[in-house]
């Protein structure tokens, strides 16, 4: 009996151990796959680093020191290479539109506080901070695409994350409007990717949701076009801003115009 106890906990222990070592590490793929987004698109500047932080993500300063910082919070979401290609590419496509950039220029210009603590600026700021991420995500997407990782990875990530209370309510997932504005445009950019779908249950369950906005759209001819409209914009912008920023040896038009305002040079 005591053997066959101890034969059985010896038994637990390598399963325990098999379920640890195959546990996926997404920190530790970070150069590698960081470094492919990069190659695979023609980016080409020297010495670009990867690393994971547990602090605030702030890029701002990557046309100087060429170091993209990759929020570790972000990446617990990631459970394979497609998503940590997910999350690292939302990061290079803030990098990529100047988002970090932009924001030093306009508090240079205008000054370092340049914001009011009331609800209608919360609201301003919570508004064009959306913007920016889908901006990011449209230029991730692109990217990932063209590195042969599955963009629909990018819903997964974002879906997985905590949801609102708004979200709830309103019968949302989380980041559902991000995550929605990836559908379209994974669709209509990437048709062959979008059809070929991804497996997993969060991506299963977000279809769920967007099959609901598919019918609403079914009957509202106008928001159908707008959409439309919305998503050849998208493509437009988003591979101008990427071959703009390959002609400038991975710099973005904002970095470009801060650094000349400042006197630096890269």
């Amino acid at each position: 009996m005591k053997k066959n106890l101890f034969l059985l906990f010896c038994t637990f222990c390598l399963a325990l151990s098999a379920f640890g070592a195959t546990k996926y590490d997404a920190e530790s793929k970070l150069e590698t796959i960081g470094q492919n987004l990069l190659t695979k698109n023609g980016i080409t500047a020297a010495n670009i680093k990867f690393e994971a932080t547990s602090k605030t993500v702030d890029n701002s300063t990557f046309a100087l020191d060429k170091i993209i910082s990759i929020s570790k919070d972000e990446l617990s979401y990631a459970l394979n290479d497609n998503e940590v290609a997910a999350v690292i590419a939302n990061e290079l496509g803030h990098i990529i539109t100047g988002h970090g950039a932009k924001d030093k220029l306009i508090s240079s210009v205008m000054g370092a506080d340049t914001t009011t603590n009331t609800p209608a600026s919360s609201l301003v700021n919570n508004i064009a901070q959306t913007k920016k991420e889908k901006e990011a995500d449209v230029i991730a997407v692109n990217l990932m695409a063209n590195a042969d990782y599955n963009p629909l990875s990018a819903i997964v990530v974002l879906t997985r994350q905590t949801q609102t209370s708004w979200n709830a309510i309103m019968g949302k997932p989380a980041n559902a409007d991000r995550a929605m504005n990836i559908y379209d445009y994974t669709a209509f950019a990437y048709p062959e990717k979008f059809k070929a779908g991804y497996s997993c249950n969060e991506y299963k369950n977000f279809l769920t949701y967007a099959n609901t906005v598919l019918e609403e759209r079914k009957t509202n001819k106008k928001l159908n076009n707008k959409v439309q409209k919305e998503v050849e914009k998208e493509r437009k912008n988003s591979v101008k801003t990427i071959s703009s920023f390959k002609t400038r040896g991975a710099v973005s038009g904002w970095d470009a115009a801060y650094s000349l305002l400042n006197g630096e040079t890269k």
